[in-house]
């Protein structure tokens, strides 16, 4: 979507969040799917697959929420300040629902 429909629509850069903070969580449910399926499995080759899949997946954690983090809509160690930007986050995901 490029600036001007993101503007006349009032969005401004909240996509880039709305994205970001979707894809983080998918990651995060990556790292958990992926680290069950490890002690699930009993073959050597299929546990080394899934081994080097998870350390893909945390290093893609690490990326996204670095970038969040200097976005300032990621605050891993403020509570209170990410239940503002989630708030944001939420309204922004209804109102594109609503359009």
């Amino acid at each position: 979507m490029n600036n001007i429909i993101k503007k006349l629509m009032g969005m401004g850069g909240m996509t880039d969040t709305v994205i970001a903070t979707d894809f983080l969580v998918s990651t995060k449910a990556a790292v958990r799917n992926l680290a069950f399926a490890i002690t699930e499995t009993t073959t050597p080759e299929l546990k080394k697959v899934l081994r080097e899949e998870l350390r893909n997946a945390v290093k893609t954690h690490e990326a996204i929420s670095n970038y969040m983090i200097k976005k300032g809509v990621y605050h891993p160690s403020n509570l209170e300040e990410q239940i503002k930007v989630d708030m944001q986050i939420t309204e922004t995901a209804l109102t594109l629902t609503e359009k």
